[in-house]
């Protein structure tokens, strides 16, 4: 009977309190006056003034919570950024300690979203983003935050639950891949997109914070951006290890770039006609102090993470023309030096001066450099700083090799736009044409195309004598590979080159096939 009393009392009073409180009472207040006035005089209307103020601190009014900062929300999604997720995580993590509650933080990113919006246009990447930002809260519960944490990257802070272990938070994380993985439609056009994901638990973060969390699943996310697309990784000690491994080695790999243990390594290109050395290619190479020759698809992507790939361009190419004038000096022929030229330099606006000091330095003709562009930075460039700087240097006397010709889908207009002079053949096309009819048409095809655009053809990767007699035969003008020979040190270039012309006998020439 009490206990029923009590409740009908509590509830009468958080009705009063919501009148008296209430932003409702705005309306009545004027009121009140007037008729305390009219029916109390002004001792009525004293007892309401003081009254007043009395009731509405006794019913908890200036209590009220103070309003919560109003945080940035991304303008293309509409999600809260990176301070919403750190603040949410160190509330989930504190409370989850004293209610023995879980939490966790996943990162989703979509897979090479530069390619993308390169293909598709920034209004289509903006969409992209704003549906995958969508589809994600759909996933999650109402009180789970999703936030926008980069370029194409979401955050994810999981509001506490009673139990959480690793197998709960893969299949968490399978749901958000396969609703950020469904096909969009854009103006009649399916754009099928990929996602990585990395996450963190709570319970497994080395630092028990907000931004702690957030940096370990930073480093999940990572790892599973190396093993994209699709893929999802959980943190572990052992890849906060690795992580720290990789920056050791990303500071290594600065200081030997200064050092001189990079350097450049070259290998002989030939004509077919001849067999004579018709130039080499500079290939960066290093060899580690302790660890020995460390692989380039080991150190030239931490070297462009650093930003440090304009640097690398800049010694080879000083080290290479140093290699040329040594060459000329000791009596050994070497027609051309080919330096392979990274987008990075070719958007510097400084690129030609630098490259004609460097020319003017070893007292070198233009004509002795070939400037080696990848087809797929003639492909991706419209008209802009590398176009320029290209044909800059055309004018300026240098040779145009468009490398990896049939990977990067380069029309015969930007062919032509980019003043290119030589095509070098993907191995890709060299590989076994002595053996597949298919290979040997495809190969045709791509010489009959450059002897019409009259430009000279070279192919690289050339590893048997096989395939070495098939291009010959086919008509391409020069090869390069293994077949003929690896990269090699300055001086053991020197010595090869010494000794195939203490051995040299002219070769029968290759009759090359009709029609």
């Amino acid at each position: 009977m009490l206990r029923h009393v009590s409740q009908n009392l509590l509830r009468q009073r958080n009705r009063l309190r919501r009148l008296i409180v209430g932003p409702q009472m705005l309306a009545f207040l004027p009121a009140l006056v007037l008729g305390a006035f009219w029916f109390g005089g002004e001792a009525t209307l004293i007892a309401l003034a003081l009254g007043l103020p009395a009731l509405y601190a006794l019913l908890g009014g200036f209590s009220r919570q103070a309003p919560q900062p109003i945080r940035a929300c991304d303008g293309v999604t509409g999600l809260p950024l990176r301070d919403s997720l750190e603040a949410a995580l160190t509330s989930a993590m504190t409370g989850s300690r004293s209610a023995r509650r879980a939490t966790a933080c996943f990162m989703v990113a979509i897979d090479d979203f530069d390619v993308i919006v390169e293909r598709y246009g920034r209004t289509a990447g903006d969409h992209i983003l704003t549906r995958t930002g969508e589809r994600l809260r759909s996933v999650l519960r109402n009180d789970d935050l999703a936030c926008r944490t980069g370029s194409a990257a979401f955050g994810i802070a999981l509001a506490p639950v009673s139990h959480l272990d690793i197998e709960a938070a893969i299949q968490m994380a399978s749901r958000l891949q396969v609703s950020a993985e469904e096909p969009i439609i854009l103006d009649n056009t399916v754009i099928y997109v990929s996602a990585s994901i990395g996450f963190c638990l709570g319970s497994r973060t080395p630092d028990v914070s907000g931004d702690g969390l957030i940096q370990a699943t930073a480093t999940a996310l990572g790892e599973a951006m190396r093993n994209a697309p699709s893929a999802i990784r959980s943190y572990s000690d052992e890849m906060r290890r690795s992580e720290r491994s990789r920056h050791t080695f990303a500071d290594e790999a600065a200081e030997a770039l200064e050092n001189g243990e990079i350097r450049p390594h070259f290998q002989p290109q030939i004509s077919t006609d001849t067999g004579r050395i018709t130039g080499f290619e500079a290939l960066a190479r290093w060899t580690h102090p302790e660890r020995g020759p460390v692989a380039p698809v080991d150190f030239l992507p931490i070297l462009e993470n650093a930003g440090k790939i304009a640097r690398l361009g800049e010694v080879m190419l000083s080290r290479s023309l140093e290699a040329l004038r040594a060459w000329d000096d000791a009596g050994l022929e070497v027609p051309t030096i080919g330096v392979n030229f990274s987008s990075d330099e070719l958007r510097n606006p400084k690129l030609i001066d630098r490259v004609k000091w460097e020319l003017d330095r070893h007292d070198l003709k233009p004509d002795r450099l070939s400037v080696e562009v990848l087809e797929t930075v003639v492909a991706a460039s419209p008209e802009d700083m590398v176009t320029r700087n290209v044909n800059g240097l055309a004018r300026l006397g240098c040779r145009i090799d468009l490398d990896d010709f049939g990977t990067g889908h380069a029309s015969i207009s930007s062919i032509r736009r980019f003043a290119v002079g030589r095509i070098k053949i993907d191995r890709s096309f060299v590989m076994k044409v002595d053996r597949d009819a298919e290979q040997q048409r495809m190969v045709a095809a791509i010489l009959t195309m450059a002897e019409r655009l009259g430009l000279e053809t070279l192919a690289e990767g050339v590893e048997t004598p096989g395939e070495h007699a098939m291009l010959a035969q086919l008509g391409c003008n020069h090869v390069q590979g293994f077949g003929i020979g690896y990269p090699m040190p300055f001086d053991a270039a020197g010595d090869w080159m010494r000794a195939r012309i203490a051995s040299w006998q002219d070769p029968p020439r290759i009759t090359r096939r009709e029609g």
